[in-house]
């Protein structure tokens, strides 16, 4: 076991999933990641193998046929899986979103229906909040939902979605302007829809079209899409909750755990830069000595290790607080905030101790480095992050004079 980005203080059954996990990665990702990345080949066989180790239901409760584990576990699960390869995490966090979504806010009959088919990985989960035109402005969603008797009529063009081809149901946040009167705030007039649709690209039922793969420089196998809502109609009894107006606050609860889980990403890939960085750098020598060696090396070698251990402190301490049911926006901002800073520093580090070999694709360091940039922008922006933390200190930090 490494010695960098231990977790104190977990259970017999949490050390035993990892082991599992980590095992896995080793013996069935790490081998193939880098050829299947290169084809931007969806990596059928490693879901497959997730499937049955129950990693789809690992956050889903007893009751539906998960595993009913902690956010905690969830995280350094991931962390162990973006070591291994980044694009397989983005398949299952999408899918947790949309699952913890339903078991937080969902009716029963929603729960019922959905939740145990998903921790099974039978249903697979997306969840869409982006447009085209918005960015991380979310208050200025344009796709429309306007009720027509016992269903809705949903209009408008989602962006960034991961999962679109793959996934079978599908969390689309729309503004619905029923019951909520003119002038109101543009947050309170939002409702989460529940989508079920066909796997694939094109028309995948009746007013919703899944153009195809977007293509992307890195993050590749799984597939980011686009996705066409026109005269998509969905019945009433599939918006999230059975209640409208309330998809703001369901979308942020889905997004604070998914920030823990883009922080894992981020330790997971800095986790593994730095096995990579230090393995070349005790095999290649210069002057006579292996580059490991060299103080200059030693140095970047110190600030990676370090960054490696803080960034995995503060997503175990933003995970653990959500798991006490305290709110964690800031904690979950600030770990996803360092964490992808931190990944894409100790991963250009790595990559400037490779030398030229870095820039070689056949050096797994090549793919880190097209994979980190996109910690810097998923789920929030660094500077969308920094927004939250400041008002968030500010709040806690008023000025009482």
């Amino acid at each position: 076991m490494a010695r960098l980005a231990q977790t104190a203080g977990l259970t017999d059954i949490q050390r035993e999933i990892l082991s599992t996990v980590r095992d896995f990665v080793d013996k069935e990702i790490i081998p193939v990641a880098t050829e299947l990345e290169h084809r931007d080949e969806y990596p059928q066989q490693i879901v497959d193998g997730l499937k049955e180790l129950g990693l789809f239901g690992l956050m889903i409760p007893e009751e539906y046929g998960g595993l009913g584990e902690s956010l905690l576990t969830y995280a350094l699960c991931v962390e162990e899986i973006a070591r291994g390869w980044m694009s397989v995490s983005g398949i299952i966090n999408t899918h947790f979103i949309v699952a913890y979504m339903l078991k937080q806010h969902g009716t029963q009959e929603q729960k019922d229906h959905f939740l145990p088919r998903m921790a099974a990985g039978d249903v697979r989960g997306a969840f869409s909040m982006s447009e085209p035109g918005l960015g991380s402005d979310v208050s200025a969603i344009t796709s429309k939902a306007v009720r027509d008797g016992d269903e809705y009529v949903l209009n408008g063009q989602k962006m960034w979605l991961t999962n679109g081809g793959t996934s079978n149901l599908v969390a689309v946040l729309v503004r619905s302007d029923e019951g909520h009167p003119e002038g109101t705030a543009p947050h309170k007039s939002m409702t989460t829809f529940l989508v079920e649709k066909e796997a694939g690209f094109g028309e995948v039922r009746p007013g919703l079209t899944i153009p195809g793969k977007i293509d992307k420089m890195g993050y590749k196998g799984v597939d980011t899409t686009e996705l066409i809502m026109d005269g998509l109609r969905i019945p009433a009894d599939r918006v999230l909750g059975g209640t409208t107006g309330r998809g703001f606050y369901q979308m942020m609860d889905g997004v604070e755990v998914g920030r823990v889980n883009v922080a894992a990403r981020g330790c997971g890939v800095a986790q593994r830069a730095f096995e990579l960085g230090v393995q070349y750098a005790q095999q290649r020598h210069t002057f006579g000595k292996p580059i490991a060696q060299h103080q200059a090396i030693q140095f970047k070698l110190a600030e990676m290790a370090t960054k490696v251990e803080a960034a995995h402190a503060m997503m175990v301490n933003a995970a653990r607080k959500k798991d006490s049911g305290e709110r964690n926006d800031l904690e979950a901002g600030m770990a996803k905030y360092l964490a992808s800073e931190y990944c894409k520093e100790v991963v250009e580090d790595a990559f400037r101790i490779h030398g030229g070999y870095g820039f070689s694709k056949e050096y797994e360091i090549e793919r880190l480095y097209r994979e980190a940039p996109m910690l810097l922008i998923g789920e929030g922006t660094a500077e969308i992050q920094k927004m939250i933390i400041g008002r968030r200190l500010l709040e806690e930090y008023r000025f009482q004079g």
